[in-house]
């Protein structure tokens, strides 16, 4: 059975994920053989669109493990074709406003309840096969929008964001929010990570789930970030990217065979 990331970000257990932005179902197998609990297949930044999603999270499904995507864009169209793929959950990208985020609530809901379009030929809605009664029952319980809160003006807005009725994560995007701020990249830069801890106490004061994105390779500053965070009451994780980890293991063996 898949993993169920809404039972992940509401269990007080630490849960561990990582990014797909390598277009190959052997890595999202190896992603679940090696004990992560989900994967974010990135449409944003990764190569591949909604077709190429489907099967990552096909490869996801067949391991077990929970699989969300981020889409370029806020788009209800972009996020009606994810869900109809069988990705349960969307992460939203640079969203700054309380609307957008409302937008994106709306967008992963049948009417009368939100905006998203019906259709019961989809893989998630079992190609015709499923009632669909029960399966919009199902379906509204378990699929959900997380927003991605990269920017300054996101920063500003964020009690007005964790306050949208639905949500069902924040992600924060410490990398992206150094670059709005100023700091080019420096997601280290102490004022970068003020602004996340401040993010980080909206969201559970609106009792709304985080999840942390973790970049260093390195481990023993990998472990001191989680247990800074886990101190804030995070417990998931997304930690790395597909690239980040595989560079770092290819890294330390040509370094080995070199001495």
């Amino acid at each position: 059975m898949t993993c169920d990331l809404k039972a992940l970000l509401r269990s007080d257990q630490t849960s561990f994920g990582t990014w797909t932005q390598i277009a190959a179902p052997e890595l999202v197998d190896l992603i679940g053989l090696n004990g992560f609990g989900f994967t974010i297949i990135d449409c944003q930044h990764g190569p591949f669109g909604i077709e190429t999603a489907e099967n990552l999270a096909r490869a996801a499904d067949a391991n077990g493990i929970a699989s969300a995507v981020r889409l370029a864009d806020n788009d209800p169209v972009q996020i009606m074709k994810a869900l109809d793929a069988g990705i349960r959950h969307v992460v939203i990208p640079n969203l700054e406003t309380a609307e957008a985020a409302q937008q994106a609530v709306a967008a992963t809901q049948f009417a009368p309840h939100g905006l998203r379009g019906a259709c019961p030929c989809c893989r998630s809605g079992g190609h015709f096969i499923r009632n669909w009664t029960e399966y919009v029952a199902i379906e509204e319980a378990r699929v959900g929008a997380i927003a991605l809160v990269e920017t300054i003006k996101g920063v500003e807005n964020i009690e007005e964001i964790v306050s949208v009725p639905g949500l069902t994560a924040l992600m924060c995007g410490p990398f992206d929010l150094s670059v709005s701020m100023g700091y080019e990249g420096n997601w280290r830069a102490p004022e970068v990570g003020a602004a996340v801890a401040h993010m980080v106490g909206a969201a559970a004061a609106a009792g709304v789930p985080v999840m942390m994105p973790v970049f260093s390779p390195d481990k023993d500053e990998a472990r001191r970030l989680i247990e800074n965070w886990r101190s804030l009451g995070v417990t998931t994780f997304v930690v790395g990217s597909d690239k980040i980890l595989i560079a770092d293991a290819f890294s330390r063996w040509t370094e080995y065979l070199a001495k």
